[in-house]
């Protein structure tokens, strides 16, 4: 679960793909940019016993996602192929709920039970009592590679929050089991397999073990509100209190993720982040606000709100944001980049049947 800083990647490309594949992504950057995002705050998803996470969309693309045979989504991508990301299903199980909760259809309540089951069924409870849902294949990211399995505070934090949501759900002993134990690589620093990075006398929660400080801010912000989640439905006093470690950090760096005060860096000042990333870390911020009760992040989210930018500040975030993610393409290489033939191949799950006491049951 290392990441070794400066590794050669073994990545073999055929120049014409990866042509084909810059193209299309700068096409996407160039002419698909827009300041706002089809997602939305849900005010709801802060209470006991509420089903509904705290963020919701209609209208998600699911451009890079695949689903299996089962149902379950793989996340694709040049440099991993088709890869099972345990966040990706957690977050696409949350929606499915959402659907379900605003719908009353209950094909959204299957799929939504189905992540959880796949979920249950790929935890690791590790030597040292840690349940933890790795990444299991090798991953580029910036100058370092992940290699697998490597864990992410970003994975557990949605993992936690949609078994937290089922538990309420089907009352299942087996998911309270793993909630329980689910919290623990945020107490243990990355050097000790954890997720958990000092910075200056502050903790910090890692999407991608062995990067600079700060990390990804998204990232970083969605790990707490699964243990806001895992706190509110448990009681769990550890939990708790790395919740509120986790937000004194996030006031502490919050600086390093500013530009001009007008958007917010990808990872450690990589890139200015792309809008969808821009504008989920304005909704984290106003969520993660009202659950701290900590002004200071509300102060950030209404500074970085796209609507404040004039027409010549549209034009400086959109032009430096043009720039700065080529510059770290040519930094990085990215268009050499490819999947080998290890990738993590598909697995067949049984269907998850649904009591009809759940199907029956009414929104909360």
């Amino acid at each position: 679960m290392t990441a070794r800083e400066g590794e050669k990647m073994n990545w073999s490309v055929r120049t014409p793909e990866g042509l084909r594949c810059a193209v299309r992504a700068l096409k996407k950057e160039i002419l698909g940019f827009r300041f706002d995002y089809p997602l939305q705050i849900v005010p709801q998803g802060a209470a006991k016993d509420s089903l509904h996470y705290h963020l919701y969309s209609d209208s998600l693309a699911w451009e890079a996602l695949r689903l299996d045979p089962d149902g379950i989504p793989q996340a694709w991508y040049r440099s991993t192929g088709a890869v099972y990301w345990p966040p990706y299903i957690a977050w696409y199980g949350l929606v499915q709920l959402g659907h379900y909760l605003r719908r009353g259809d209950e094909q959204h309540l299957n799929i939504f039970l189905k992540q959880v089951s796949w979920l249950e069924r790929n935890a690791v409870q590790r030597s040292d009592g840690a349940v933890v849902w790795p990444m299991n294949f090798d991953y580029p990211s910036g100058a370092i590679t992940l290699k697998g399995p490597w864990i992410s505070a970003y994975a557990q934090g949605l993992v936690i929050s949609a078994l937290v949501r089922a538990w309420r759900l089907t009352k299942r002993p087996g998911l309270l089991e793993l909630l329980k134990n689910s919290a623990k690589v945020f107490e243990l620093d990355v050097e000790n397999s954890g997720v958990r990075v000092p910075l200056d006398g502050h903790a910090l929660y890692t999407e991608i073990p062995g990067g600079p400080p700060p990390g990804i801010l998204d990232g970083f912000m969605t790990s707490l509100l699964g243990l806001y989640d895992l706190h509110l439905e448990t009681g769990d006093q550890v939990a708790g209190r790395l919740f509120e470690e986790g937000i004194d950090g996030l006031k502490y760096a919050l600086p390093r993720w500013d530009y001009r005060k007008k958007w917010s860096w990808y990872g450690c000042r990589a890139y200015l982040s792309p809008p969808a990333y821009h504008n989920l870390n304005c909704l984290l911020l106003e969520v993660l606000a009202r659950l701290s009760q900590q002004p200071r992040l509300s102060e950030y989210a209404r500074r970085w709100n796209p609507k404040q930018l004039s027409a010549l500040g549209r034009t400086e975030i959109y032009l430096g944001f043009v720039v700065t993610k080529n510059l770290s393409r040519l930094r990085h290489r990215t268009w050499r980049q490819k999947a080998d033939k290890t990738s993590t191949p598909s697995r067949t799950l049984a269907p998850v049947p649904v009591p009809q006491t759940v199907l029956n049951q009414s929104n909360r």
